[in-house]
């Protein structure tokens, strides 16, 4: 996102504890300059002279929400919602917020779910998101403009690279295994987008007027993108020459299904769409894996969150809160 950012014209400021600084696959990228800090420990002093936040951190995935359901409210939803209180107090103009498509949970039917449709959260990292849009909509006023960006499931090359969401997960295995290997029986619906989609959308919205979007929630995707767990794995096959897609159904039908409408952004911010489908992304991202030499040792440890998460833990090199040590 900073790249997209600062090539629409914004001078961007960083904020990140650091915990995954260094699960980078290719070259390293070029971080804007910042602040390395927890977001539970932010001051006043970082806000200072801000004219908008993006606010991405958290712990970012339903496992390892799972792992630690009191850290996860604890960072996502009690020091979310005290990083928006500051920017408010600092003259803070907008607040993009990233939500997720997951705060639908086990939505269920044939209907496209927007907005507007009832929340049905089934995970701790779910439930987060819902509590701080609450919370946000009752911080919001005639100078500060919460955004409620809810993205549907990410996929897509970046440096920084991410193995454990769905899309990426499968092309990892397509290719340092031969199989697309899926646990549950393939039937759930999932809503996937780009990660350089999302950034797309959020430099859009920083910008877009007022009224278009102030105190809004958005779905943040493309209906095309509206797929079943077994057609990704169909595509990643395709993508992978060779591959073959093994649905075990070991785990059973997923609890979340749900096909997503994201015609409400497209109304607010005319002119946008998302440019990537699942099956540009997964021929994307077998290529990056090849050129830059994935491993089966990296693909399970170094980019999966969790994995990163307990190897810190146990080498001491963070506290039971997941601060580091000083």
């Amino acid at each position: 996102m900073a790249p997209v950012l600062t090539a629409a014209g914004h001078e961007v400021v960083g904020l990140d504890a650091g915990l995954f600084a260094d699960c980078v696959l290719g070259p390293t990228p070029a971080d804007p300059s910042g602040h390395r800090v927890d977001l539970r420990d932010v001051t006043a002093e970082h806000v200072a002279g801000v004219d908008a936040v993006i606010h991405l951190a958290a712990l970012s995935n339903d496992p390892l929400g799972s792992l630690a359901p009191e850290l996860t409210y604890d960072i996502n939803h009690h020091a979310s919602v005290r990083l928006a209180r500051l920017a408010r107090d600092a003259g803070v103009r907008r607040f993009l917020y990233a939500s997720t498509c997951s705060v639908y949970g086990a939505a269920g039917g044939d209907d496209l779910v927007a907005e507007d449709a009832p929340l049905r959260p089934v995970t701790p990292y779910a439930e987060s998101k819902v509590r701080v849009e609450d919370d946000l909509h009752a911080l919001s006023d005639g100078d500060f403009s919460p955004v409620y960006m809810r993205n549907a499931t990410a996929f897509g090359y970046s440096p920084r690279l991410r193995a454990d969401i769905v899309l990426n997960n499968l092309v990892g295995h397509a290719l340092l295994s031969g199989e697309v290997l899926v646990l549950s029986d393939g039937t759930p619906w999932r809503p996937l987008v780009h990660a350089a989609d999302i950034a797309r959308a959020f430099t859009a919205a920083l910008t877009a007027p007022r009224e278009a979007v102030h105190d809004r929630a958005f779905n943040i995707g493309s209906e095309i993108n509206n797929v079943t767990v077994a057609e990704i794995a169909e595509q990643v096959a395709e993508a992978v020459a060779g591959a073959k897609v093994n649905i075990t159904g070991e785990n059973g039908a997923d609890p979340r299904s749900y096909r997503v409408d994201f015609s409400r952004f497209r109304s607010a911010i005319p002119g946008f769409d998302c440019e990537w489908t699942v099956k540009q992304g997964a021929i994307d991202l077998a290529d990056a894996y090849r050129q830059h030499g994935l491993t089966r040792e990296d693909f399970e440890q170094r980019f999966t969150r969790l994995a990163v998460l307990r190897a810190a833990s146990e080498a001491g090199a963070v506290d039971d809160t997941l601060r580091w040590r000083r």
